[in-house]
Order: structure tokens, then C-alpha cells, then sequence
């Protein structure tokens, strides 16, 4: 089984230097593997720029994007941006990259928001333009939504052949995509869709995994996230999942169980031991060793129990 890491979550918004300095620092201290940023036009900086400053003010820490909206940025641009940002770390950057998903971005600045299978359709050949850039000869591509002619990306990063690229979903096309391109596999609930928070969700998403990689299962990394709430260290833990029942259930009208969101894999609730013990059991079923959690000083023991481990 793969030692496990652990994420941290930036500073969501805009951070000043000071503040995205020392979040980095406290990360890095902690035992966090990683600080990750998400994407968003609306509503927070830039990532890139952060996560630089944040390599800068850190020693061993890595920075990654959780998750790149591969229709915001032409992927032969964004991969010079990565590129450099590796350069600049030394090595430290993880590149966390997605369909896309927040309408109102979309709609802001008159980019179509298409179906998913056309968003999915463009970031796997996103992905192949950003290992062609980060790769060592002239590359191009004939795709259909992008055309690459001879292009040699500059600079080239420090990590070969690229840096880990994580690509997360919860439907079959994203995943079945992320198992044959990706190094890490982000598994996520489906939005407005309580039953893929739960357990047998997850089993099913793995199935789609395993028969699209085939037998290189063992070389990729599984991730998880917190959903659906925030990580709550408490010794009540069945109350806060009552809540969490009753929050699923107004916001689409399906109930779930107090066992079966206990036992998601999305939701982090109860004390420190018993959260550790969570994050043992999804390794020990599933296979996930990558978690991302948000809140560094209330999740430091369980990452101080279990990273590396």
C-alpha cells in the first residue's frame, strides 16, 4: 500500500503574502505533502502566483492546483506557466487538472458552458498538449479543439517526463480518462448527487477505474476530498452527520443515512482516533492514500499519525 500524503488547502480568496506565506510554512511544519490551490475566475487570485510565493517561502513543501479549469487557459500557455513554476519550486509542483464545472464563470465572460462530453472531450486533449509541451522534441496534434503545429514548450520542467498530473471526477467519462492518462486519480462525488457521496458510490467509480487502466492499478494514486461540509474534529459525530442528513436532503430531496454519511469516504466527522481510523479503513478498502483536508491546525494530529505511514 502507498504511504499516505496529505493536502493542504490554501487560503481560499485573497490572501496577502504574509498570510499565504505563513499557511505555507504551518502546512509544511505540520507534515502536509502538498499545498493546493483551486481555480476560479471569480472571487480569488490567480493560482499560479500564489503557489509560486508559496514555494518561495517554503523549504520541501509542494504546490499543486485543485483544479485547473482546462477551458479558462489555451493548454500549450498554461503548460509554460507550469513549466516555469516548476523550474522556479525546484521540482515541487503537482498539477491537479479538470473539466470545468462552475456555470457562472462560464457565463461571465461568454465562454459557452457545453456538455460534458465535450468538456471532457477538450481536457484530454488538454492533456496530451501538456505533455507534449513538457516533453523533449517538437510535438503536434491535429485534435479537434486544439491544433498544435511543431511546437517546442519552453521552459521544460524539472520533473520527467512532467510533473504528476491528478485528474478527478465523479462520472465514468472523467474517470476513465483519468485512469489512462493521469498519475493520481481524484475521486469525486457527482454534484447535486448525494448518493454519489457514499461508500458504494465510491466502489463503483474504483470498478471504472481498474477497467480502463488495466493492470496499471498499482501505479496510480487515489485521492479524496472533503465534501458536502467541512472536516469537524468532534466526539459527536453522529449529530453532525444528522445534520448532514438533513442538509443532503433539503438541497435535493434524497435521504441518506447517518451510517452511510459516517461512512462516505467525503465526510470527515468525529474525534481525532476515530478520524484516523477512517483514513486507515480507506486505504485499507479502497486504496486511497492521498487526502486533501482544509484546515491545517484542526487536522495536524491525524496528519502528524498518519503521513508518510
Amino acid at each position: 500500500m502507498r504511504p499516505f500524503r496529505f493536502l493542504a488547502a490554501a487560503p481560499f480568496g485573497s490572501p496577502d503574502a504574509r498570510e499565504l506565506a505563513e499557511a505555507a510554512r504551518r502546512a509544511e511544519a505540520a507534515g502536509f505533502s502538498t499545498l493546493v490551490l483551486p481555480d476560479h475566475l471569480l472571487g480569488q487570485h490567480a493560482p499560479v502566483p500564489l503557489l509560486t510565493a508559496a514555494a518561495a517561502a517554503t523549504e520541501r513543501l509542494r504546490v499543486g492546483t485543485f483544479v485547473l479549469n482546462v477551458d479558462l487557459r489555451h493548454p500549450a500557455v498554461l503548460a509554460q506557466e507550469l513549466a516555469s513554476l516548476d523550474v522556479l519550486s525546484g521540482g515541487r509542483l503537482e498539477i491537479g487538472i479538470g473539466a470545468g464545472w462552475n456555470r457562472p464563470e462560464y457565463d461571465a465572460i461568454g465562454v459557452p458552458f457545453e456538455p460534458v462530453p465535450v468538456r471532457v472531450a477538450r481536457l484530454a486533449e488538454a492533456v496530451v498538449v501538456l505533455k507534449g509541451c513538457f516533453g523533449d522534441e517538437p510535438f503536434s496534434l491535429a485534435g479537434e479543439h486544439y491544433r498544435i503545429t511543431g511546437h517546442d514548450g519552453l521552459p521544460k520542467p524539472v520533473q520527467r517526463p512532467h510533473p504528476p498530473i491528478m485528474v478527478g471526477g465523479g462520472g465514468r467519462r472523467t474517470l476513465t480518462l483519468a485512469a489512462r492518462e493521469a498519475d493520481v486519480v481524484g475521486l469525486a462525488p457527482r454534484p447535486n448527487d448525494p448518493r454519489s457521496f457514499t461508500a458504494a458510490a465510491t466502489e463503483e467509480k474504483l470498478r471504472w477505474v481498474r477497467e480502463a487502466v488495466g493492470d496499471r492499478f498499482a501505479d496510480l494514486e487515489l485521492n479524496v476530498y472533503p465534501s458536502g461540509g467541512p472536516v469537524v474534529v468532534t466526539d459527536d459525530a453522529r449529530g453532525e452527520a444528522r445534520r448532514r442528513v438533513d442538509r443532503f436532503r433539503e438541497l435535493s430531496g434524497v435521504e441518506l443515512t447517518v451510517g452511510e454519511v459516517l461512512d462516505s469516504p467525503h465526510v470527515f466527522v468525529g474525534s481525532v482516533p476515530a478520524l484516523t481510523e477512517k483514513i486507515l479503513g480507506l486505504r485499507e478498502r479502497f486504496g486511497i492514500s492521498s487526502v486533501m483536508l482544509e484546515d491545517v491546525e484542526a487536522t495536524a494530529p491525524l496528519v502528524e499519525a498518519l503521513a508518510g505511514r
